[in-house]
């Protein structure tokens, strides 16, 4: 959910290594109550810019802003969590179980619409602007997220359909897709992951309805301001609509982890969204945030055409679940093509219960690099874009090990530790060293680094 979106992850990466004419397939598709080996390595990190980008059957003009690279873009139209029998799909299908069975309309349908086949490239304006975030916020900069152009980019949120499935009509939906921010390198960081965002307004009978006394109420007022309520919520309005969320979340939480699961509530102040929390459940004895949500900003959903109604929103992260719930250590499985992987996730149903039994573990191969940095415009996502667009899913690991400032020239020198690990097989050392040194020879060429190999 992007009003709760923790904007603290800061990349850069200026080069785009694109060929030309690049072409991903895949079709956008939109639903409404749906049912719905290795990866090699790759030194394109200087291939040519071109000045078209080919995706989802449109072209998009390159410019200054471009910085998605060909790694990134073979990962579109994937759509792993439409993919059946995928552990991804089974955690979206059991969201969607959950929320068609508790919630049923006045007709006895389903409350809640599902949208799990909305197209990832979205305007920057659906992406930020719809959603009130500000011109000058931190979250826009190119060194965050994935951009086509000034106007285009892979959403950074599923948050990006808010405005549009509101202004459409809709009062209660769940949309679900594969996100793209630029990110670090560890066993639970990627930059293409799955969101599910959770969105339910309520008109002043919907809320009231059943609280004694409650004609008399409404749900908006002229006032101010504070960390608890808009100026415009009324503080009875906004009470009912945080119980309902909370209500609605741990019934879900409970429903997917079993009876006797730990909840708790972190309050946070977001500047989009009053009030707002995180949800962590104890899971094996660990405390761990899997999801955010909060009222909706007012302004948001008055833009779209309904401002008689007050609401939540939620979104969670369908990895963050699935690696809990199933206990798989390492993101990167998420794309294994390994049969011994995938079958583990073919039941007959999609509440059985699985106990995922690791892959065997091959030993990593650890390599260091150092150089000095270009200027003081360097971020040291700059490398792990770089490092992630050559070795792709070999590295395991990126860290940060050392950083040296000369005391004459005040240069500044960081030593970073690479581990490669591949999930399905083991890795020699020349494999390896080739990959190594197409990393090295890109940092110095795409980054402008000096080299202390």
């Amino acid at each position: 959910m992007a009003m709760i979106w923790k904007f603290m992850r800061v990349a850069k990466y200026s080069k785009t290594a694109l060929s030309p004419k690049v072409k991903v397939r895949g079709i956008p598709t939109h639903s409404r109550h749906s049912s719905s080996k290795s990866v090699p390595s790759d030194f394109g990190a200087n291939t040519p810019c071109s000045s078209t980008v080919e995706l989802l059957g449109k072209a998009y003009p390159q410019d200054d802003y471009s910085n998605v690279t060909e790694k990134i873009l073979s990962k579109v139209g994937k759509n792993l969590h439409n993919k059946k029998h995928h552990p991804l799909w089974l955690i979206k299908e059991q969201v969607k179980d959950h929320f068609y069975k508790q919630y049923i309309g006045r007709r006895g349908t389903p409350l809640f619409s599902v949208y799990d086949g909305l197209s990832p490239v979205v305007t920057v304006q659906q992406n930020f602007d719809s959603l009130l975030i500000p011109q000058t916020h931190a979250s826009r900069r190119k060194e965050d997220n994935y951009y086509l152009n000034r106007d285009h980019m892979l959403r950074a949120h599923t948050s990006a359909h808010q405005w549009d499935l509101i202004h459409s009509g809709l009062d209660a939906f769940l949309a679900v897709g594969d996100v793209y921010r630029r990110d670090t390198i560890d066993n639970t960081h990627y930059p293409v992951f799955h969101q599910m965002e959770g969105v339910r307004l309520f008109s002043c009978h919907e809320l009231f309805s059943n609280i004694k006394d409650g004609e008399g109420l409404q749900l908006f007022e002229q006032g101010h301001r504070t960390a608890h309520k808009q100026e415009c919520h009324t503080m009875e309005a906004v009470r009912l609509v945080e119980f309902n969320l909370k209500q609605v979340l741990t019934k879900l939480m409970t429903h997917i982890f079993g009876d006797g699961l730990q909840v708790r509530w972190v309050d946070c102040y977001f500047p989009f969204t009053h009030p707002s929390f995180e949800m962590e459940i104890n899971f094996q004895g660990e405390w761990m945030e899997v999801l955010g949500c909060g009222v909706m900003e007012q302004q948001l959903v008055n833009s779209a055409g309904a401002q008689d109604k007050i609401g939540w929103a939620f979104g969670l992260g369908l990895e963050r679940l699935a690696m809990i719930l199933y206990n798989i250590p390492d993101i990167r499985l998420f794309w294994s093509e390994d049969e011994r992987f995938l079958k583990q996730f073919i039941v007959p149903h999609i509440w059985q219960k699985i106990k995922f039994q690791p892959l065997s573990r091959y030993p990593p191969l650890i390599n260091d690099i150092s150089f000095w940095l270009p200027s003081e415009t360097y971020s040291k996502n700059d490398f792990y874009d770089l490092a992630r667009t050559i070795g792709g899913d070999l590295i395991e690991k990126v860290v940060l090990v050392d950083e040296f400032t000369h005391p004459k020239t005040k240069k500044v020198s960081h030593c970073y530790r690479i581990i490669y690990r591949h999930p399905e097989r083991t890795l020699t050392q020349d494999e390896v060293h080739r990959i190594h040194q197409a990393i090295e020879e890109s940092a110095v060429r795409e980054l402008g680094v000096e080299g202390r190999f």
